[in-house]
């Protein structure tokens, strides 16, 4: 259950506020469950974070580069693709991991699994002509 206002989490805030508690405000929002994603930026080389929706598949940790259909992909995906090592934040572990993109037919069985978790990402892709992509963390 979210605390009261949880839900209204975004951006540099609701990294801050998931920071703070481990993860106890923050993790659980609008229904999914949320991890904070720490890239290295592509011309900053400056630390970059994330609150991104997850789930889980094994061991392994499933995002999607959605940024809500827009035409194109998230800094943090742009990041990924140059430097695909990177650090997660899970309530409160710190995890190393590194970045794939899934394809074929592990993308279209992880997409099904992350439409699930939000169902939102199906209306998001027929807004661009992008294919969303589906991002695999697997610890380093």
């Amino acid at each position: 259950m979210s605390a009261a206002g949880d839900d209204e989490l975004f951006g540099d805030e609701h990294v801050r506020v998931y920071r703070e508690t481990h993860g106890a405000r923050g993790y659980h929002w609008r229904g999914g469950r949320i991890l904070l994603l720490t890239t290295t930026g592509r011309t900053s080389h400056e630390p970059r974070t994330s609150a991104l929706l997850h789930r889980t598949d094994g061991d392994r940790w499933i995002l999607v580069a959605s940024k809500g259909g827009a035409p194109d992909h998230p800094g943090w995906f742009k990041n990924l693709e140059a430097d695909p090592d990177a650090t997660i934040e899970v309530l409160a572990d710190e995890i190393p991991v590194r970045a794939s993109v899934a394809r074929g037919e592990e993308r279209a069985r992880l997409w099904a699994l992350m439409n699930e978790e939000w169902p939102s990402y199906a209306e998001y892709q027929t807004r661009t002509d992008r294919e969303i992509p589906v991002v695999i963390l697997r610890r380093r």
